[in-house]
């Protein structure tokens, strides 16, 4: 297949990111196949050029100083059956596909397995980075493997789920293998008219007791992301951040316990192997700062403590200066590090 993509120079990041912060890339190439995005990793050390691979922009903080690089957009995209037992397909999607319209597209197949992920913005190829999850449901349980480009040998590879080394918000490529493989596909097994996952509190209230359909469970998540600001909508201030800006902490058993004999009370998750994952949301408001909250350009959601807003006009200087303070604030109180969930590009 013949390559056809531009390099752009000095192309502005602030409008492809969902925060809307951020200086511009020294090169930015938009990609379509997996061998353009060869082509453009190529060019790229052929000029000693360093990389960041864009999706959708709703998970990275871009520098006010740009990236002095080159930025590559990848925009492969593709949704095809790849395999089927009959009462399971395997469904193989571009990671440049939107997310949540790769969701709907399998809810009104009525295929079951990542319903409750509905609204949530970016493209399919984030998905595995960060092992998105959201009431009550990851990506992790549905990923059969990931198609990837290897950097280190320029060849194509595929990874199976556990290769992939999945954990809360974590993979191989945000952690052990970090800017080795870009992905280009992410293949799902979804179960055909499947029940819905229902794991998290807000939706087993919502349906009392009833198994509701996948349809009905989208439209569910869709109306509390609303609610809560979650779903991108230009006419919504709320809307313009990066979604759930810290990670919900783990902490060991003996740890909460000391938390809740300081503090009283504490709203919890169970976790793995023993842990206790605590509510980032609860620690932020208890550390004193409430949705709402406001410091000249930025603020906090007036829906949701855990986003991060731009009220307007703001640099990430102003973001990083608001989220060094609200950890600051909570590791004083409460003796726990919140790490922030989004990419910080170009500092």
């Amino acid at each position: 297949m013949t390559t056809s993509f531009e390099i752009e120079e000095n192309v502005k990041l602030a409008p492809l990111t969902t925060l809307g912060v951020g200086g511009t890339a020294r090169r930015f190439a938009n990609v379509t196949s997996e061998e353009e995005l060869a082509a453009a990793l190529r060019a790229a050390g052929e000029n000693s050029l360093s990389v960041f691979i864009l999706g959708g922009g709703s998970n990275i903080v871009v520098a006010d100083a740009g990236f002095d690089g080159l930025v590559i957009k990848v925009s492969i995209c593709g949704i095809h059956e790849a395999g089927s037992d009959g009462s399971r397909i395997v469904l193989s999607v571009g990671a440049g596909e939107e997310w949540d319209g790769f969701v709907a597209y399998a809810v009104e197949r009525g295929l079951a397995g990542v319903e409750c992920l509905s609204g949530i913005p970016g493209l399919v190829g984030g998905t595995p980075v960060q092992n998105v999850g959201a009431y009550g449901q990851e990506v992790s349980e549905t990923i059969v493997s990931v198609s990837c480009l290897d950097r280190t040998s320029g060849a194509m590879v595929e990874l199976s789920n556990e290769e992939c080394g999945f954990g809360y918000r974590k993979s191989i490529f945000n952690s052990d293998e970090r800017d080795r493989y870009v992905v280009t596909r992410v293949n799902f097994r979804l179960t055909v008219n499947g029940d819905p996952k229902l794991a998290y509190r807000e939706l087993i209230e919502i349906f009392s007791g009833r198994t509701p359909s996948i349809v009905e469970v989208r439209e569910a998540v869709l109306s509390i992301r609303r609610s809560k600001s979650m779903v991108i909508d230009p006419d919504d201030p709320n809307s313009r951040s990066a979604g759930s800006f810290f990670k919900n902490p783990l902490v060991t058993a003996e740890k909460f316990g000391e938390l809740e004999a300081a503090f009283g009370e504490i709203p919890k998750y169970p976790a793995a192997n023993g842990w206790v994952k605590v509510p980032a949301a609860w620690l932020i408001e208890n550390a004193g700062f409430s949705k709402g909250f406001a410091m000249n350009r930025v603020g906090i959601s007036t829906k949701h403590s855990l986003a991060i807003i731009n009220k307007g006009g703001a640099g990430s200087a102003d973001i990083v200066e608001l989220k060094d303070l609200i950890r600051s604030a909570v590791n004083s109180k409460f003796g726990i590090q919140l790490e922030p969930e989004p990419i910080f590009v170009g500092f």
